[in-house]
């Protein structure tokens, strides 16, 4: 014979751990709002801001190094060593090692990261990739041939370099592997001596 109160509590248990397991109830009304209601919002969109990480390279630029901006004052970015002329210079920072900026006008126009950097682009790609990591995220690129490596080293521009915008510039090397990656803006993205 079975006992009315094991039962009862068997019962009550097994309930309480089938709503704690379950999905919170919709508690909504059903159906649409009443006239005199205001619609219930959708959830804001969430949206990207600006890489917040300091090794990180994008269009806009590097850490507080920003393209179309002047350098940052107070920063680490200087010119140092021996500069080709006054219309454009060059400017370094102990803290991005293999990187180098372009300055025209007294604004970046370039920054190059080479073989020393370990700053990467926000896809994973840096110096070192291959040719077809770089395909794979960046199709359409347009290939030119390389000013002083025999094929297969190339240049991959971005096909919106010329717009006026920061664009993307990768220097593929005799191995098929990426050597140097340039963002910024015509004519300074295609230099291939510096600032030449």
């Amino acid at each position: 014979m079975r006992n009315p109160a094991l039962t009862t509590a068997s019962a009550l248990a097994i309930t309480l751990t089938l709503c704690a397991c379950s999905p919170a109830a919709d508690t909504s009304p059903a159906g649409p709002p009443a006239a005199d209601q205001p619609a219930p919002s959708p959830p804001a969109e969430q949206t990207p801001g600006p890489a917040t990480n300091a090794r990180v390279l994008g269009l806009e630029g590097l850490g507080d190094l920003r393209i179309g901006r002047p350098p940052p004052a107070g920063s680490s970015w200087a010119e140092r060593g021996a500069q080709e002329g006054e219309a454009c210079r060059t400017i370094t920072s102990p803290d991005y090692p293999g990187v180098y900026a372009i300055v025209s006008g007294g604004q970046v126009r370039r920054i190059t990261i080479g073989q020393r950097s370990d700053v990467k682009l926000a896809e994973g790609i840096g110096v070192g990739a291959t040719e077809a990591e770089v395909k794979s995220w960046f199709g359409g690129f347009r290939e030119t041939p390389h000013k002083y490596e025999a094929a297969p080293a190339k240049y991959l521009t971005a096909p919106n370099a010329a717009s006026g915008d920061p664009a993307l510039r990768f220097e593929i090397g005799a191995h098929g592997r990426v050597k140097l990656i340039h963002v910024g803006m015509m004519p300074e993205l295609g230099y291939v001596e510096g600032c030449s």
